[in-house]
């Protein structure tokens, strides 16, 4: 399918591996010029030049921090105006409540709350004028059903989803659109320093975590990064565009619901 979105710009936020990486790459792949973003810059420019090995546009590499002001002036530079963004970023590691502090909870909070508010702030008037804008918001399966040990993850992600569900029915009629994917578990990094942490935690090995929480699963099976890339590309492309204010599970079954 062509999603239509041959030579526009992309900032896609923590990109250099998992699923943001994926974005990259499917938004590459249907002709998108790609900002990468992620901390290590060895790992995000062998990132880049292997996105650049399958697909024709243009990738540009920022190495930063975007949850601090120098790290999202930096990728704003990059593409001051960018027709999609994706937000993503790494969430606080698993952890009993207990152990949280005040500063944790304030940092993950502005990880996976704040961070994303900021740069929509600085893009969405651009994309109103251009009168194209799409913001995909990475949050988590966890918004809808609870994670123990990422509570804190879950609780600032969830406030995400409610504070732009407003904002997104608001310039809807800009055709300007902000949707959420909330992931189930995916074969990546992440899920495997989890199943790590759980592990200890529950005093079994990785393997019978892993076989455990894959048994769970209705598909029987992690999703892959690449069937998330391909929706993310999907609700940035031109078809799109009746789509707003909505988080869009991808977890296999999992979540078990009529709604």
């Amino acid at each position: 399918m062509d999603l239509g979105l041959s030579g526009k710009k992309a900032i896609v936020c923590a990109s250099s591996r998992g699923l943001g990486r994926a974005c990259a790459i499917s938004l590459a792949r249907a002709g998108v010029n790609v900002v990468i973003n992620g901390r290590d810059r060895e790992y995000l420019e062998e990132t880049a030049r292997q996105i650049g090995e399958v697909s024709q546009a243009a990738i540009i590499p920022v190495a930063a921090d975007v949850s601090t002001p120098e790290g999202q002036e930096a990728l704003l530079a990059a593409c001051p105006e960018p027709d999609i963004l994706v937000n993503n970023n790494g969430g606080p590691p698993f952890r009993d409540f207990r152990e949280l502090d005040r500063q944790a909870m304030l940092d993950g909070v502005v990880m996976n709350m704040v961070t994303p508010i900021e740069l929509i702030q600085k893009v969405i008037d651009g994309m109103i004028a251009r009168k194209f804008g799409r913001i995909v918001d990475i949050t988590s399966i966890s918004v809808k059903m609870p994670v123990v040990g990422l509570d804190l993850s879950s609780g600032a992600r969830a406030g995400l989803t409610a504070f732009m569900a407003g904002v997104a029915r608001s310039v809807a009629h800009h055709n300007v659109t902000i949707n959420h994917i909330q992931p189930g578990f995916f074969d990546t990094d992440r899920i495997r320093s989890g199943y790590q942490a759980m592990a200890k935690l529950e005093n079994k090995t990785v393997e019978e975590v892993a076989h455990e929480r894959s048994a769970k699963i209705p598909a029987r099976r992690l999703g892959s990064t690449e069937e998330f890339g391909d929706l993310c590309a999907y609700l940035c492309g031109a078809q799109s565009g009746y789509i707003t204010g909505q988080s869009i599970l991808i977890d296999g079954g999992l979540y078990n619901s009529v709604l």
